[in-house]
């Protein structure tokens, strides 16, 4: 669940189960009462038709509320953050990096630090095409020590500089106003 509307349909569907819940946020719910095994496929099947899933496995919980914290700190959050990131997540999550990375890792097939990167790259290209911030102020929003280490990594997923991006994106601006003309 990443917003909203995603909310809002998850508590439909427990409100149509006749489900109290306490709190409904990104990825996870809490049900005032104990539930069946009937009640449970019934929301599983509701969530799925809503195009959720039903997670009562407690990795799969870990692994998703990992990528919570790194959903919301590279979309939402405009806290700079003073610590390196697997601090921050082992305070945020309040169990050992080593722990929470070797799982991840498993479940993932990818390593915490390189779903943070790729998400970091992703919410920079959005900065980049419908932003009016420049590299600097981009670099310090997404807590890069400076814009040349942001480049270099965004070389390395990308395989474009920032600078290459960005004139790629004004090509084609160019190129659709000149047929819209």
């Amino acid at each position: 669940m990443l917003s909203t509307r995603c909310k809002m349909a998850v508590k439909t569907e427990l409100r149509k189960l006749g489900l109290h819940f306490v709190f409904v946020d990104l990825g996870e719910v809490e049900i005032m009462e104990n539930i069946s095994e009937e009640v449970k496929e019934q929301l599983r099947v509701a969530l799925h038709l809503s195009g959720f899933e039903l997670m009562d496995d407690k990795k799969s919980v870990l692994v998703q509320k990992i990528k919570n914290v790194i959903h919301d700190m590279v979309y939402h959050s405009d806290e700079i953050i003073k610590k390196n990131f697997s601090e921050f997540l082992s305070e945020k999550l309040t169990l050992d990096y080593t722990f929470l990375s070797n799982l991840f890792s498993a479940m993932q097939g990818t390593t915490i630090e390189q779903y943070l990167i790729t998400h970091k790259i992703e919410r920079i290209k959005d900065l980049m095409i419908y932003g009016d911030l420049n590299m600097t102020e981009i670099s310090w929003k997404m807590n890069y020590s400076s814009v040349a280490h942001l480049s270099t990594q965004f070389k390395k997923v990308t395989g474009l500089s920032p600078t290459h991006f960005k004139k790629m994106k004004e090509l084609r601006e160019n190129a659709i106003e000149e047929t819209v003309i």
